[in-house]
């Protein structure tokens, strides 16, 4: 009996030892451009922490006001650099979290096959009846946009053929579903595995405008949670990075 007993008692310690530690939920918020590979990246997570990520999308300039408020994220993955600097200036971080967690790439896109040509020369001509671009004040990709029109001098050729859309992903919808031929979108949302999945694209090269570098940080909300500081470092491993790069992004 007692052989059976220690047996028992050795099966159940095993099974202990073998379940993850304790799950938690943290509430993260995430610029528009990476909904794809972050939902990647949580599933991934969840399987292999226990841990559930919460994820809000929007634009990094709203979610800004919306953590200025005292919205509860506790992790912040924004569009760009700045953002989590101006926060970590306001006191609303955990100091000495915030880090690159990529680098975007924005891509002038049409769902038409040929509309769209490998140099971009169609922003030249201004051949086509509406550009959608995101709202440059609040999303950074909108921001580079303009930027690489400026560039191109193309400005005044387009500036009574803008859709505005409050974020990256309500500018892609407007391509996608056709309400504009073209716009400014963020690669990630067109692309995977090395090519782009539909329609036709021009690379927008880095160097029409400032560099997209799109930091994560730690919000105050979130120092206490495990699930917080278990994503922020689950972000800088591996396995993100192989999804982060599948979609486009530089590290």
């Amino acid at each position: 009996m007692s052989v059976i007993r220690n047996k028992f008692i050795a099966l159940a310690a095993a099974v202990v030892v073998s379940m993850p530690a304790m799950a938690d939920e943290v509430q993260v918020a995430v610029a528009a451009n990476f909904t794809a590979p972050m939902q990647a990246i949580a599933a991934q997570f969840q399987k292999d922490t226990g841990h559930t990520a919460k994820l809000s999308f929007g634009s990094t300039g709203k979610f800004f006001a919306q953590i200025q408020n005292g919205a509860p994220f506790e992790v912040f993955l924004a569009a760009d650099s700045k953002t989590p600097a101006k926060l970590d200036a306001e006191k609303a971080t955990v100091p000495g979290s915030r880090f690159t967690y990529a680098k975007g790439t924005v891509v002038l896109w049409s769902k038409d096959d040929k509309l769209v040509d490998p140099k971009g020369e169609i922003l030249k001509t201004g051949n086509a009846a509406h550009l959608a671009i995101a709202n440059p004040k609040t999303a950074p990709y909108g921001a580079a946009g303009v930027q690489t029109m400026e560039k191109l001098g193309v400005t005044d050729k387009w500036k009574d053929k803008l859709v505005q859309g409050e974020n990256i992903a309500q500018t892609y919808q407007f391509v996608a579903t056709g309400n504009a031929p073209l716009g400014f979108v963020a690669l990630s949302q067109v692309f995977k595995d090395g090519r782009i999945t539909s329609g036709s694209a021009w690379i927008v090269p880095e160097k029409f405008h400032d560099p997209i570098l799109q930091d994560a940080v730690l919000l105050k909300k979130g120092k206490d949670n495990p699930a917080a500081t278990a994503l922020l470092k689950y972000l800088k491993g591996d396995k993100a990075h192989a999804i982060i790069k599948s979609y486009g992004y530089g590290l």
